[in-house]
């Protein structure tokens, strides 16, 4: 199957909607977005706990109340969506193939491309901790979709690696869904994560947070059976004699987010090394001309207003690249 559109905006997260939304209010007709899930919205779906929208709505709002709202007035447009279709690669004369569940592989050409597909975890793999692979080691994002979506819970005795916001929000979830939660370990001298919820989190619930602390090894064959952590130095190597095995079914990693490139990179579009993001060449435009990015494919986010915000800058610059080519 074949589709020729005006702007077709890769990812159907908070990023995507609001720029797919601000390139209809300038006039573009022919819009497509594409999200790899069965429904719009993106890691906000998961994001049951309330803090979103204050800034852009004045009230505070879920991550699923906040991106209905963008739904809904997605619904009161001619925008289209395609919708459990997973993007395979970009090429720089903008044309994208992908596979849907349904269609099979979908080429879509497009005069102007945004890009607003998100960011991903880091993995155990990229810490490199010793030990065994038992079951029972999982990102926080991945234990939150467990959770809030899919109604499973990953555990009863957790551990929880790195103090990033899903990892603290994490930390309250699982306590409130009747685990014990052990501590959060940091190997930082400070929380990676807002201080609204280091308080509302694990203050709140009586969880240790430890901070210039790490991982050495996880013990475990078949199940994580317990951790072994210890305290680091300056240089954040773990200091000999400090060690301290924590007894735990559960390990949560909560370490760091990072832009989701692989279909930039198939496009040839040249990444920052330091957002690990595409180059921003002003107006949220790549190294390909009428290849647009947005939100945390972007640069990693604190809060999804400022994802909203820059978004729509970025969905207003695509639309002026139509008009103007």
């Amino acid at each position: 199957m074949t589709m020729n559109v005006d702007v077709a905006v890769i990812g159907g997260g908070p990023a995507g909607l609001a720029a797919a939304l601000e390139c209809r209010k300038n006039g573009i007709e022919n819009i497509l977005i594409i999200e790899r899930d069965k429904q719009l919205g993106g890691i906000l779906n998961q994001c049951i706990h309330p803090g979103f929208g204050l800034h852009v709505f004045g009230e505070e709002l879920t991550g699923p109340e906040y991106a209905q709202r963008y739904i809904n007035m997605l619904a009161e447009t001619d925008i289209k969506t395609l919708t459990d279709t997973m993007v395979l690669s970009l090429s720089p004369d903008k044309v994208i193939r992908a596979v849907n569940s349904e269609l099979g592989i979908v080429e879509i050409s497009a005069k102007a491309v945004i890009l607003s597909m998100g960011c991903r975890e880091r993995t155990r793999g990229m810490l490199r901790i010793s030990g065994t692979r038992p079951s029972g080691i999982y990102t926080a994002g991945t234990a939150q979709r467990l959770v809030n979506i899919e109604g499973y819970m990953p555990g009863k005795n957790v551990v929880i690696l790195g103090s990033g916001d899903i990892g603290l929000i994490m930390a309250r979830r699982m306590t409130l869904e009747g685990a014990k939660v052990k501590g959060v370990y940091e190997i930082m001298p400070k929380s990676g994560g807002l201080r609204r919820n280091i308080v509302q989190c694990l203050d709140d619930f009586g969880i240790p947070l430890h901070l210039s602390k790490t991982a050495v090894e996880i013990h475990g064959r078949e199940r994580v059976e317990g951790i072994t952590v210890a305290s680091v130095d300056e240089n954040l190597a773990p200091i000999a004699g400090t060690e301290e095995y924590i007894e735990c079914d559960t390990v949560l990693l909560s370490v760091g987010l990072i832009p989701e490139n692989e279909v930039s990179r198939s496009a040839g579009i040249e990444i920052d090394p330091k957002t690990r993001g595409p180059v921003n060449n002003g107006n949220f435009s790549t190294s390909v001309p009428g290849v647009f990015a947005c939100g945390n494919v972007l640069k990693v986010y604190d809060l999804v207003d400022n994802v909203t915000k820059d978004s729509v800058l970025a969905g207003k610059a695509a639309a002026d690249y139509i008009k103007n080519n």
